[in-house]
């Protein structure tokens, strides 16, 4: 292949790439309006687009229904909704995109969380008519809590409001007086939409000469996100010790796992959590060769110059910003299960590579989504639910708080009887 030939494949693989979710109520239009993005863009195949108008017609839909895109499972055809997260990739000339369709029914808040646990941005629908309601709040609370620090708020179905400017403007205000009390994020932006029709989703709408800002697709191409990876504190997670047993690598010891923040270079000095033994870096392997240097999200073997007890769960990191290690986690945790959470309670905890035994210590308090209140005299989570918790685990932890590290400041609650996810964690 010449050189002119494969110029434009490098460019498409050094561009940038934006995670980004959709949240809001029910019917607030979210399948729709990914569909619209990906139909106006020219990102979907003819197949994709004969199978949709096929399905359409058979449904006996006035237009075509191109919340088909996402909205593949069955039920959620038959029912006109979302129920799990549906993931999307599609490019422009200028970036590449990787979305995250969720649900928006209140029983499947998990499902949001799931879903936006990796953005970069969450785009949240708010119906025109119906305005700022508990979902827009609980998924804007979400939001705020995983760290996610740019938020478009798309006012849609401007179209069954006659396009109105003052409409809108209400909608801005009520949104902005609730943002007020969040904390991490960083940009609101208002785009008035119409996900059905397609105005100022990728083209600019004539109904709404009004609005002087840019179209959706605009704003996601040009808007800039800086890196959330933390590279001050280096921290190697360990998920497996290689052992290959050849001949050829008759002494290698290799420590493997992904980099969760840092910079890891040949001779560093770096420090094993929670056994506390010193040692220096030799070597960093990859498929693909000996590394430089290593950074996340790398995934890399890392070979010491001394001889350590090191297995599945322990961290590598250097001494100078070390991690907390300890049993005692506060956390706030979105609440899965169709148990309610109670103090006392026994699960696993998985926090990176590391499974041990925990017992929830208390319930400090829960959310009340529509005002950010702290209910303190309930000490249950039931499903769906937000809330503080304090709990202790049999071994110690290596982490950090979630607003400095989102890998190592995260975790998961596991039933040890059921085998079933019951929550989400975000340390404190």
């Amino acid at each position: 292949m010449s050189t002119e030939e494969s110029a434009p494949e490098k460019g498409y693989l050094d561009m940038d790439l934006l995670r980004f979710t959709t949240a809001g109520s029910v019917d607030d239009g979210k399948s729709t309006l990914i569909g619209r993005l990906m139909y106006d863009s020219k990102a979907i195949f003819e197949d994709q687009l004969e199978s949709i108008e096929s399905t359409s017609k058979q449904r006996g839909d006035e237009h075509v229904n191109l919340a088909l895109l996402t909205d593949g499972l069955r039920a959620e055809r038959e029912q006109g909704i979302t129920i799990d997260v549906a993931y999307r990739y599609f490019a422009t000339p200028r970036r590449k995109f990787i979305i995250a369709d969720t649900p928006g029914h209140i029983q499947y808040t998990r499902n949001m969380v799931t879903g936006a646990s990796t953005a970069n941005l969450a785009i949240i629908l708010v119906d025109a008519r119906k305005g700022v309601i508990e979902q827009t709040c609980r998924h804007s609370f979400i939001a705020n809590l995983l760290r996610i620090q740019h938020v478009v708020i798309a006012v849609n179905k401007m179209d069954l409001v006659d396009w109105s400017e003052e409409r809108f403007n209400e909608i801005r205000e009520e949104f902005r007086k609730f943002a007020s009390r969040l904390d991490n994020i960083v940009e609101v932006s208002f785009i008035p939409i119409s996900a059905l029709k397609g105005d100022n989703v990728v083209e600019k709408s004539e109904n709404m000469d009004w609005y002087k800002g840019p179209t959706l697709l605009y704003h996601l191409e040009t808007l800039y996100v800086g890196p959330d990876a933390n590279h001050v504190d280096s921290r190697l997670p360990v998920q497996w010790v290689i052992r290959p047993h050849s001949d050829q690598y008759h002494d290698f010891r290799g420590y493997a796992g992904r980099v969760a923040g840092g910079v890891f270079k040949p001779g560093d000095k770096v420090v094993v959590y929670p056994s506390g033994f010193e040692a220096q870096v030799k070597a960093i392997h990859t498929a693909d060769g000996e590394l430089s240097k290593a950074y996340s999200p790398l995934s890399v073997s890392m070979t010491l110059d001394r001889e350590i007890d090191i297995s599945r769960g322990d961290m590598i990191a250097k001494p100078n910003n070390p991690p907390t290690v300890g049993q005692d986690i506060d956390a706030m945790v979105c609440w899965f299960s169709d148990k309610p959470l109670n103090a006392r309670g026994k699960f696993l905890i998985r926090h990176c590579a590391k499974e041990a035994k925990a017992l929830i210590r208390e319930v400090k308090y829960k959310v009340d989504i529509n005002t950010l209140h702290k209910i303190e005299d309930d000490n249950t989570l039931s499903l769906n639910d937000i809330g503080r918790i304090t709990l202790r685990t049999a071994a110690p932890l290596c982490y950090d708080s979630y607003k400095r590290n989102r890998v190592t400041g995260s975790f998961v609650l596991i039933d040890a009887f059921t085998n079933e996810t019951v929550a989400a964690g975000m340390i404190r």
